[in-house]
């Protein structure tokens, strides 16, 4: 019996990606939106991400990327902390806050409650859940740096009251939930 029949195509001619471009596809990828913290030797930092995804649960794992260029790169790397706090869509204020190139940590900071997780990094009062974690690789590609942290400890305010914040065709918005 016959295999079905597959037709290759000739390549195309490939024009470069636009970083415009890329960006502008990449706004049709909605993301929930978080604040990266970390504090030790070099004081607290942090940062609002949307590149933040799970790799594992046994052991729990996950991994965020991290701007090179962001202020709170070298310190997430050299503190060897962070914890990941994923906001609510009444924190969009807060999001705003900490991707600000132009506020200072301590103004950042000083918008919200914080309490130490287990490895010293902030956690934020009020988020969804915060993820207190210990950076166990890092990976440099491109403009960013990929942290894989293994997850120490964990905060669950998450009662389905409240939907999360998310990221989508540069704006925020939220879950419909029914």
């Amino acid at each position: 019996m016959a295999g079905p029949t597959v037709t290759t195509l000739p390549p195309a001619a490939e024009a470069p990606v636009t970083a415009a471009a890329f960006r502008d596809g990449m706004a049709a990828l909605a993301c929930a939106v978080s604040i990266v913290t970390t504090d030790g030797a070099r004081g607290a930092h942090g940062f609002t991400a949307s590149a933040v995804c799970s790799v594992s649960d046994a052991p729990p794992t996950l991994l965020v990327c991290i701007n090179r260029a962001t202020s709170a790169h070298p310190h997430v790397l050299d503190h060897g902390v962070m914890a990941v706090n994923v906001l609510h869509r009444g924190q969009a204020a807060l999001s705003d806050a900490f991707a600000s190139r132009s506020r200072p940590m301590a103004e950042r900071f000083a918008a919200a409650t914080w309490r130490r997780g287990r490895t010293g990094a902030p956690l934020l009062d009020g988020a969804l859940v915060s993820f207190d974690c210990r950076v166990s690789e890092v990976r440099d590609v491109a403009t960013h740096t990929i942290v894989i942290a293994r997850v120490i400890d964990m905060v669950v305010r998450h009662d389905g009251a409240r939907p999360g914040l998310i990221w989508f065709n540069r704006a925020y918005g939220h879950p419909v939930t029914s």
